[in-house]
Parts: C-alpha cells; sequence; structure tokens
C-alpha cells in the first residue's frame, strides 16, 4: 500500500487545522481574499462547466455507450433499487435537505436574483432557482465522476481513485507526482466538502434543541454537538460499509419519507401541488438561461448569481470524489444508461418535490399569513415553520433525529471515503485510517467554523473545488476515450459470434 498520499494529506490537514488554532483571524481574512477572487474571476468558468456536465450526462444516457454494463457482463448489483436510492441520497444531499428546505426558497423569495421581492412572481423564481441549483445540473455533475469512477475500477481493475480515471489521458503517468497531485486535491476537495455540510448539520441540530428545549445557540454547544455525534460516526464507520452506512441510510430514507409526508398533509397542500406544477413548467422553459446567467450589467444581479449559483456549483463538484466515489461503491452491475438514468433524474425529481414542499410551506405562510418566515436566520427558519402547524414539537422532535443520522451517515461515508483515496483506492480502508480522517474532518470543520462560520465553509468549498473542475473535465475525454474501445471490442465480439453461429448452421 502506498501510504505517500496519506501522509501528505494528513500532514497539510494538521498544518491546516493548527493554524486555524493559533490565528483563526488571519485565516478568515485570507480565506475571504480567496473567496471573493475565484468569485469573480471564474464565476463564468463554472456556469459553462456545469452546463457542460449536464450535457455530456444526457450525452450517456442517449448514446451508443448506454448499454455498457458497469463490471463483467454476469455482474449483479449488489444493493436493491430502493437501498441504493437511500444511500444515495444519505451520502449526497441529507443536511443540505433539511438546511435549506425551507431557508433557501423563502431566501430566494424575498430576495430574488432579479425584480421585486415578496411578489407571487418572486416566489416562482425563487423556487424554480432553488431546483436549478439541487436539480439535473448537480446531479450530472455526480453522474459523471460516479461513472469515471465505476468504469474504471469494474471494468478496468484499476483502484478506486480519483488519478485512475486520468489513466486514459496521462498512461502510467497517474502512478506518479502527477496522479498523487491529484489525489490530494481530491482529499481536500472532499474534505472541505464535507465540513460545509457537518457545519450546517451541528448549527441546525443546536437550532432545534433551543426550540424544544431552549439550549442556548452558540458555537460551544456546537462544539459539544459536534463531539457526540463524532463518536457516533466512528462507531459506524468501523464497522463497515455493508453494515453501518447502509442501516443508517435505510433509517434516514424512512425518517425522510415521514417527515416530507406529514409536511405534505399539515400544510397547505393544495398550493403545494399548484406550485410544484408550475416550477416545473418555469423549470423546464428556463434551465439553459438559469444555468449560464451572470448578469454582466448589473453588479447587484451578478453577486446574488456569485453568492448563490456559482457557490453550489463548486460545492457539488468539491464532493465529486467523495459522493462520486461512494456512489461508484455501490452501483457495480447496472447499464450506463440505468446508472446514469437513475442518478439524475430520480434525486433532481425527489430534491424538487422536496423544496416546493418545505419551501412552499415557508412562503406559504409569509405571503398568506403574514408570518416573518424569510426574517429567520438560515438554521432556524424550518423549526420558525414547525411553531405554525399542527404537532410543531413532533416535526421538530423528528428533525433532530434525521439531520442527527444524516450526520453521522455523510461522515462516516467521507472517512470510508477519504481511507480509499489514501490507501491507494483500498475498497474497505483500515479502521485506524478511517478514524483519523473522522478526527481530521471534525477538527477542520471547527476550524472552519471558528475563523469564518457559514462564510468559512463556503470559501473552503469554493477555492478548493477550482483545481478539482479541471480534473473532472478531463476525466470526461478519458472516460469516452475508453468507452470507444469498450464498445468496438463488444462490437466485433458480436460480430464474430454472430458469424459463428452463422457457420454452426451452415454445417
Amino acid at each position: 500500500m502506498d501510504r505517500s498520499v496519506f501522509r501528505i494529506s494528513v500532514g497539510i490537514a494538521v498544518v491546516f487545522v493548527l493554524i486555524g488554532v493559533l490565528i483563526p483571524e488571519q485565516l478568515g481574512a485570507a480565506m475571504e481574499v480567496a473567496k471573493g477572487f475565484v468569485l469573480e474571476k471564474f464565476g463564468w468558468f463554472y456556469q459553462l462547466v456545469a452546463t457542460f456536465f449536464l450535457i455530456f450526462a444526457a450525452f450517456m444516457i442517449f448514446s451508443k455507450y448506454g448499454k455498457i454494463k458497469l463490471g463483467k457482463e454476469d455482474s449483479q448489483p449488489e444493493f436493491s433499487r430502493p437501498t441504493w436510492f437511500a444511500m444515495l441520497f444519505s451520502a449526497g444531499m441529507g443536511i443540505g435537505l433539511l438546511f435549506y428546505g425551507v431557508s433557501e426558497p423563502i431566501s430566494h423569495f424575498s430576495s430574488p436574483p432579479a425584480g421585486e421581492g415578496g411578489t407571487a412572481q418572486s416566489g416562482i423564481m425563487g423556487m424554480r432557482y432553488t431546483w436549478l441549483h439541487w436539480g439535473l445540473h448537480a446531479w450530472a455533475i455526480y453522474a459523471i465522476v460516479a461513472l469515471a469512477l465505476a468504469y474504471q475500477k469494474f471494468n478496468r481493475g484499476a483502484p478506486g481513485l480519483m488519478s485512475a480515471t486520468l489513466h486514459p489521458v496521462i498512461g502510467e503517468k497517474v502512478k506518479g507526482p502527477i496522479g498523487k497531485t491529484i489525489d490530494v486535491v481530491a482529499v481536500f476537495a472532499t474534505l472541505f466538502g464535507v465540513a460545509a455540510s457537518l457545519g450546517l448539520g451541528s448549527q441546525q441540530i443546536n437550532a432545534g434543541l433551543e426550540y424544544l428545549i431552549g439550549i442556548p445557540n452558540n458555537f460551544f454547544v456546537q462544539f459539544l454537538i459536534m463531539m457526540i455525534i463524532t463518536v457516533l460516526f466512528i462507531v459506524s464507520a468501523t464497522t463497515g460499509i455493508s453494515k453501518g452506512i447502509k442501516l443508517l441510510s435505510n433509517i434516514n430514507m424512512s425518517l425522510a419519507v415521514i417527515l416530507f409526508i406529514a409536511i405534505l398533509i399539515l400544510g397547505p397542500t393544495l398550493f403545494l401541488m399548484n406550485m410544484f406544477t408550475t416550477t416545473m413548467g418555469s423549470y423546464l422553459q428556463n434551465v439553459v438561461q438559469m444555468g449560464l446567467r451572470l448578469s454582466p450589467f448589473n453588479a447587484d444581479e451578478a453577486a446574488w448569481t456569485q453568492g448563490w449559483t456559482v457557490f453550489y456549483w463548486a460545492w457539488w463538484i468539491s464532493w465529486t470524489p467523495f459522493v462520486g466515489m461512494f456512489i461508484a461503491r455501490v452501483s457495480k452491475g447496472r447499464t450506463i444508461r440505468e446508472f446514469t438514468v437513475a442518478v439524475l433524474l430520480v434525486p433532481s425529481l425527489v430534491c424538487a418535490l422536496w423544496f416546493t414542499v418545505f419551501g412552499g410551506t415557508g412562503i406559504n405562510l409569509e405571503m398568506v399569513k403574514g408570518l416573518d418566515v424569510s426574517g429567520q436566520s438560515l438554521e432556524t427558519a424550518l423549526f420558525f415553520v414547525y411553531q405554525h402547524l399542527p404537532f410543531g414539537a413532533l416535526l421538530s422532535v423528528l428533525t433532530v433525529a434525521l439531520i442527527t443520522t444524516f450526520f453521522v451517515t455523510s461522515a462516516d461515508s467521507a472517512t470510508f471515503v477519504l481511507g480509499m483515496l489514501t490507501t491507494g483506492g483500498e475498497l474497505n480502508p483500515p479502521n485506524r485510517v478511517k478514524v483519523i480522517w473522522g478526527i481530521i474532518l471534525v477538527a477542520s470543520t471547527l476550524v472552519l467554523m471558528a475563523s469564518g462560520g457559514l462564510t468559512g465553509l463556503q470559501t473552503a468549498i469554493i477555492v478548493s473545488a477550482l483545481p478539482l473542475t479541471f480534473v473532472v473535465l478531463v476525466m470526461c475525454y478519458g472516460l469516452v476515450k475508453e468507452l470507444g474501445k469498450e464498445y468496438d471490442i463488444q462490437m466485433n465480439q458480436w460480430k464474430t459470434d454472430k458469424k459463428n453461429k452463422s457457420n454452426q448452421k451452415a454445417g
């Protein structure tokens, strides 16, 4: 096992944590400068590549490569479709769905990307931009990286590393300094991307506990929450993917379905279904324009796009080693077409339904009943909505439980992926390695929260995602190159088999 990536990554991570502990103000200031530079200079680039990834994913569905199986011809899926979908959500966007479920649509409703806020038009516009951020573009990014990783692992026998997906382009150089650099970049994109979710999760658990039992909402409480949950996810991580993550994923899905149905029934049901239908038409009509919008003549609108849309593209790209590798790990035996359709369409539809129900309920409470939902903080908006629904306390208890299980599953999955990335692609990394990464992950999250709060988490994502974006672009080229060879081999084999059958009949 090559330990160099592990040593380098851990060393850099420890230095980062020490800097955050010793000089948090300076770290926060430096990260803010870096964030402003990337958003201003590379916003156009993120918009273009996100759209390209969506087009590329659609090409994979409809191309001649769709019938190629991930694995040998006789490979069968390891997990059932319901369990597979549950794993996609638990590792992908679990905490974010709860944190932003109400807060993002209501924020766009009150401060839309264009025009006046607080109107029916801004409600529809805000909802469709939420769909944009959590829909087809996001899952296309995941699908591409997961597909490249799965193909290299199950069809070519390559290690489960980001660098391995570039073998068709740079050859054996993936085993040298270039490949190791790519893997280190992937490690830190994963580390910061997941840290953002864990930071959001701890803040919202704290907000829920404040609502339920009056516990103060501050950094010290969030620190204690993270310490307790760290023990839980390390225990889960040491049980392996087939036990810990699978069990928690199914629990997550069950709790999420119960919560979703409860809000749909207890909230303004007819309004929500009308909102969903209207937003779908608006989204499909404007998806291309929204995905490429930058507003070069309006500084305020440009800043909105940078702070929301560009940030989300960077966040999803930073999560690709984590989510992509995890999806690849549980997707053996599925065809490229089945895989891409499932990863692209099913989660996008569920996210659309989720945000319509939760965000639509918040918008309805503000427009119809005059409540100040948009005036709440991001982490408290959901619990504020619960206060004005039947069984609000019970919904809050269920939500805190769900955030906790999502928290544990995300951290558990992240330590598993970080272990793979730093042990040469081991499918079952040693528990010691996973525990080390679990501790570093929590320490990095706390440092980012202490030095800049949510802004610090966003900055780390945006900066770390930039170099990884170029890796994913090269990955797309390498994937098409490999699939072309695979298709030619299969076609030649098919022609040979057909010719042999014809000869046998003639004989």
